[in-house]
């Protein structure tokens, strides 16, 4: 177990675990991930790749992020999740969510990653690499507090979700 130091002198404990979290990247996020993929599995999470496997200048996101959010959306396990990045994390973000089931969020601080797991339940964090990229503090805070902030369960959040869901 651990402490995160977060703003406002916030602590936030976290544990390590086994949960499936699926990680994608294109080309402008492929060095953020790669530094992500060996953090996740140094923590000692199940991380798999979903692409890019290696550095294509001419690859584009929509691919990624739907192996991600097929893959999430396909999984019996009972919390998967999925990472995905690029350079502004919109792009991954707007993909995912076409997916029946997938709540991405884009998230720049650890207070908002708190929030969007506690509130919306959100299963696929998006990272923006030209944001995070060189701020190896802020991208680690960010998925610890996302990894391990339990969702809330409230009834309104509940409705909400499925309200999303519904939507065609």
């Amino acid at each position: 177990m651990g402490v995160l130091r977060l703003a406002r002198n916030e602590d936030i404990a976290y544990t390590y675990s086994n949960m499936k979290i699926y990680l994608g990247s294109d080309h402008r996020g492929f060095q953020l991930k790669e530094k992500v993929f060996a953090y996740l599995a140094k923590q000692s999470y199940d991380v798999e790749d979903v692409g890019g496997k290696e550095m294509n200048p001419d690859d584009d996101f929509p691919q990624f992020a739907q192996a991600a959010a097929l893959r999430v959306i396909g999984d019996d396990s009972e919390d998967p999740r999925a990472i995905l990045i690029c350079g502004g994390g919109q792009g991954m973000c707007m993909a995912a969510n076409r997916f029946k089931g997938i709540r991405a969020s884009v998230i720049w601080d650890a207070a908002e990653a708190r929030l969007t797991r506690h509130d919306n339940n959100s299963n696929v964090l998006c990272l923006p690499a030209r944001v995070l990229e060189h701020d190896e503090n802020a991208w680690k805070g960010i998925i610890e507090v996302w990894l391990n902030t339990p969702y809330t369960n409230a009834a309104r959040f509940n409705r909400r979700n499925a309200q999303l869901d519904e939507i065609v």
